[in-house]
């Protein structure tokens, strides 16, 4: 099994190993060292659907799964990070719409990170929900 080098490859390979991205169909792009998560809509996502609006329970679950893949690009570690709590603020209803996030690492410490993550949906100044997470960095051996 060979490992991921580069940050592409080190996203790529966290979004195939882990199952609930492939149920929200979430993907990824990468420039330079910023990762945009997107959310492409689809009805399966629905919490409300007299709104309609995306569950909390997606845009929570996209938000942290966001914040794994981006430690996973900077970290580089032999394992994934692994949850140790987050926050979350629903801002405004998410929409039947395309969704993105992208997150900014607080401190990437030796054992514990510190991740801050926005979603929006039109508009980035407009976030629809926000988390604040830490993460257990993985170690070696």
């Amino acid at each position: 099994m060979s490992v991921a080098t580069t940050p592409a490859e080190r996203l790529a390979a966290f979004l195939a190993r882990t199952p609930y991205i492939a149920f929200l169909g979430m993907r990824a792009e990468l420039a330079g060292d910023e990762m945009t998560a997107i959310l492409p809509f689809s009805p399966h996502l629905i919490g409300n659907t007299m709104l309609p609006a995306l569950h909390g329970g997606v845009l929570g679950a996209f938000m942290e799964m966001t914040a794994l893949a981006q430690l996973a690009v900077i970290t580089g570690g032999p394992r994934p990070a692994k949850t140790i709590d987050v926050t979350i603020d629903y801002l405004r209803p998410g929409r039947a719409m395309d969704t993105y996030a992208r997150a900014e690492i607080k401190k990437a410490g030796r054992r514990i990170s510190s991740v801050h993550v926005e979603a929006w949906q039109e508009a980035r100044a407009k976030p629809v929900a926000a988390i604040r997470g830490h993460f257990q960095t993985p170690t070696e051996g």
